[in-house]
C-alpha cells in the first residue's frame, strides 16, 4: 500500500483547487448520517477525508469530526478547521491503520474509498471500527465499490482537457482495468503529455453478499444498504440486482454485533 499516499497527493495537487469545497454532494452525506443517527450533536470519526469537505459539513450541522486523510489532502481540509460552528472539526494527518483518536464515537464514515489493499486489511480496519472506535449502538456508514458496473468499465479511457475556469489546470489521461479473478479495479492517471509518468490506484470491490463474508469476526453486521437513492436489507432486496447494474459504489450501513 505504499503508493496511497503519493496517488493522493498528487491528484490532490492537480484537482485541490477545483474541489476543496463544499458542495451538495457533502450536504447530502451530512443528511444521510442524520437519517441513520439523527441530527443531535454527536461524534463522527471521518476515515480518508481527503479535502475535508464532508468533514467540515459535518461539523457545520453541529457534529464534533475526528477526520483522518494519509495523503497531503489534509492540509487543504485543515482550512477547513476555522469555519465548522457549531460544531468543531480536528485533522488528523495520519494512516488510519495506526491513528489512534480517543475516546468512542457515533458514527464513522468512510465516503468514497473503501476497498484500498487486500481483503486482510479491510478485514483489519472493519474490525477497528467495531472493536475500538464505534460505541454500542453506533453506525458506521461505508461506501463500497461495486463489481459489477467496474467490470463493465474495464478498458475505458478518457482524456480530461484542462478547464481552467473552473479550477482544473492540468491535461490528464485515464484508463480503468479490471481483474474478475480478484474483483480488483486499478484506475490510471497520467499527465497527456508524460504517458511515462503513470499514477494508479488499486480498489478492491464487493458485491453484498461477499461484503458480508468480509465482516465475519469484525464485530459488525451489514443492517442495510443503499444504492442510489433506494434502500435495502439483507432479506428485503426486490430491484436490488437492477440497481447494481446501475450504480458503481453503494452506501453500506454497518451496525455492531449484539453483545451476547
Amino acid at each position: 500500500m505504499d503508493w496511497v499516499r503519493d496517488f493522493y497527493s498528487t491528484t490532490g495537487r492537480w484537482w485541490g483547487p477545483a474541489e476543496a469545497r463544499i458542495t451538495d454532494q457533502d450536504r447530502r452525506r451530512v443528511a444521510l448520517l442524520h437519517g441513520y443517527a439523527g441530527d443531535r450533536p454527536q461524534r463522527v470519526l471521518e476515515l480518508g477525508a481527503g479535502y475535508g469537505a464532508t468533514a467540515a459539513a459535518t461539523a457545520q450541522a453541529g457534529h464534533d469530526v475526528t477526520a483522518v486523510e494519509i495523503s497531503d489532502r489534509a492540509d487543504l481540509a485543515d482550512r477547513f478547521a476555522g469555519d465548522t460552528a457549531p460544531g468543531s472539526l480536528t485533522v488528523r494527518k495520519e494512516d488510519f491503520y495506526a491513528v489512534r483518536p480517543p475516546g468512542r464515537f457515533d458514527v464513522v464514515c468512510y465516503w468514497n474509498g473503501f476497498g484500498i489493499g487486500t481483503d486482510a486489511d479491510q478485514r483489519r480496519l472493519l474490525t477497528r471500527i467495531g472493536t475500538e472506535w464505534l460505541r454500542p449502538g453506533g453506525v458506521a456508514l461505508v461506501d463500497v465499490f461495486n463489481p459489477f458496473v467496474w467490470a463493465r468499465w474495464d478498458g475505458e479511457e478518457e482524456h480530461l482537457t484542462p478547464d481552467p475556469a473552473r479550477g482544473y489546470e492540468y491535461d490528464l489521461r485515464q484508463r480503468i482495468s479490471f481483474d474478475p479473478v480478484t474483483c480488483t479495479a486499478v484506475d490510471t492517471w497520467w499527465p497527456a503529455s508524460e504517458p511515462d509518468r503513470r499514477i494508479s490506484q488499486t480498489l478492491r470491490c464487493y458485491s453484498p453478499a461477499d461484503l458480508s463474508l468480509l465482516l465475519a469476526g469484525t464485530g459488525l453486521f451489514l443492517a442495510e444498504l443503499m444504492v442510489g437513492d433506494r434502500t435495502f436489507t439483507p432479506t428485503a432486496r426486490p430491484g436490488l440486482p437492477e440497481l447494481l447494474q446501475q450504480h458503481h459504489e453503494y452506501l453500506a450501513v454497518l451496525r455492531p454485533e449484539p453483545i451476547r
